[in-house]
Order: C-alpha cells, then structure tokens, then sequence
C-alpha cells in the first residue's frame, strides 16, 4: 500500500473509534456503489425517535497543509456522496431520518509508513461536521 492509502486506512479507523466511543453503531465501511464509495454507514441512536443512519465521509491531511480535511469536500464531492448515499438509501430500504457527516483528522506531524501501520502514539485532532448538507434539498 502506498502512503496516502495508509494515511486514508489510519484515518478511518480513528473516525470509527470515535463515533463508537460517542454511541454510534458502526453497520459497515467503503461500502461502494456505482455512484462513488462511503467510508462508514453508522447508527446514532436516540432515546425518543428512531435510530438516524449516519453516512460518513473521512477526510485526512496533515497540520500545516494549506486545506483543512473538511475543507478539501466540495460540492464536486459532495453532490457524489448524496448520489451514492441516496442509491444506498433506497438499497436499504430505508424510511426514517438519515443524513451526511464529515469527519477530518488532522495528523500533528508527517508520519511515515511504519509509524501509519503501527498506530503507536499518534498525535491527531478530530472535527466532526454533522449534517454536512443540511439545508441542502438532498432528497429530491
């Protein structure tokens, strides 16, 4: 594999760390379509309503890169996510709320590949936008 496979690979598996530590069911990951690829399908469950599918989009860079990890989803991309995401919905089946987070990890310092495959003390920050498209009509 090479690096920005490594980094992208490191990258998902702290984003699906963290959503399982705030609660979320982790249902799969690069779940790929004709449309494009998701990098995690997660639940977030809540006590007074269904369960909201949550499709996850994981963004890598590191610090001193003039974009941020979220920065670098443009509508480009975006739009590829909601066609790819729309086509799971309806693979799925599914009738209640869903929506589209990012999540970018920001590495403190450039790694090598050794040190993306060990995973050993790693210095990283998360941001996590939730409904990345709110406000957006995704749905038609």
């Amino acid at each position: 594999m090479n690096y920005s496979s490594e980094l992208g690979k490191l990258s998902e598996e702290k984003a699906a760390e963290y959503l399982f530590k705030l609660g979320y069911k982790i249902l799969g990951r690069n779940f790929k379509n004709k449309f494009g690829e998701i990098d995690i399908i997660a639940l977030e469950k809540s006590e007074n309503m269904n369960p909201e599918l949550v499709i996850v989009e994981v963004r890598a860079r590191v610090i001193g890169e003039i974009q941020t990890p979220v920065d670098t989803v443009g509508n480009i991309k975006l739009r590829k996510i909601i066609r790819t995401s729309r086509a799971l919905i309806e693979e799925l089946n599914w009738q209640y709320f869903w929506r589209i987070d990012i999540i970018g990890i920001t590495f403190k310092k450039q790694l090598t590949i050794q040190e993306l495959k060990n995973e050993n003390n790693i210095d990283f920050e998360i941001e996590h936008i939730k409904d990345a498209t709110y406000g957006m009509n995704i749905f038609s």
